[in-house]
């Protein structure tokens, strides 16, 4: 909604549109967040998704319905952690583990490990190739993991996450001229959350990766919907990073604007993305609604 020139975000309307189409965890990061909730119900409802070896499933990425613990859902689990703080320690240690296990020699993680259960998967999961490192997926789970250190100091220091973080360093450093969309802005943010801990190198590849990303940051993701594209805050969501540098203040500000007036008439925020499944259809929207009320707090929006 626009009130004079500014763009208002309703959060009641947020918080309505999350009981009527949202999962348990999304509703109860909401309260969290913005509600004054606690961080136990949290965790109860993300533990739904664990699984007995620390790692997670069972959809808790909404295209990724297999049961078996994946890169993916690990990845979840860390934005959900991130959001926990301290209290999520134990957690956040174990997912670090299982990430260690399933760690190949190269210190990088594979896209997906193999999916027996691949109903309602959207097919780049199941087709993965289980043996390869994916700077992709890598980059994007370390970057989640280091917000996840910020109160959990232990998850900096775990083995898994240096030698995932010395993985993505050396990719980042060959990246072709034809790097995917979505690999490009995972790595940018990887940069952009390591550089609490090793701010000299995250500012150097920043400055290394510069000629890959366009001025208005906006790039197509090959293979995915026609409108569908890695946009400036996909790179650097968080204001006080190396990655913001990529972009003129005006680029950042004006996708915060749009990120605000992105609030449906229903209440929630839309996804530019294809999803595989009614269920992930639904998901990803009440995950995308706390998503973009976090960044618009973050940057001073909220």
């Amino acid at each position: 909604m626009r009130q004079g020139d500014a763009v208002t975000v309703d959060l009641g309307a947020a918080a309505d549109f999350l009981a009527g189409a949202a999962r348990a965890l999304d509703r109860r990061r909401f309260e969290l967040l913005f509600a004054g909730g606690g961080t136990a119900p949290v965790l109860a409802a993300l533990d739904g998704y664990r699984n007995p070896d620390g790692g997670y499933g069972w959809g808790l990425e909404p295209d990724l319905r297999s049961a078996t613990s994946q890169p993916g859902g690990a990845l979840h689990a860390l934005e959900t952690l991130a959001e926990t703080g301290a209290d999520g320690r134990d957690r956040a240690l174990e997912v670090c583990d299982w990430l260690a296990s399933v760690t190949l020699r190269d210190g990088g993680l594979p896209f997906a490990l193999p999916i027996p259960d691949p109903a309602a998967c959207a097919p780049f999961w199941v087709g993965a190739d289980p043996t390869r490192s994916s700077l992709q997926i890598t980059a994007v789970v370390a970057a989640t993991a280091y917000r996840v250190a910020v109160a959990v100091p232990d998850v900096a220091e775990h083995l898994w996450l240096r030698r995932a973080s010395s993985h993505c360093f050396d990719a980042i450093e060959e990246l072709p001229a034809d790097v995917h969309a979505m690999e490009l802005a995972f790595a940018v943010r990887f940069l952009d959350a390591v550089a609490t801990a090793r701010p000299r190198i995250a500012e150097a590849m920043v400055g290394l990766v510069r000629s890959h990303v366009p001025a208005d940051g906006m790039l197509h993701v090959a293979g995915g919907a026609p409108d569908e594209y890695m946009r400036p805050l996909d790179f650097a969501p968080f204001p006080g990073g190396p990655a913001r540098s990529l972009f003129a203040p005006e680029v950042v500000e004006a996708e915060l604007d749009r990120l605000a007036a992105g609030q449906q008439p229903d209440g929630g925020w839309a996804v530019d993305f294809d999803s595989h499944s009614s269920a992930a259809t639904l998901e990803w929207r009440g995950h995308r609604t706390v998503e973009a009320l976090s960044l618009l707090r973050a940057n001073s929006r909220l």
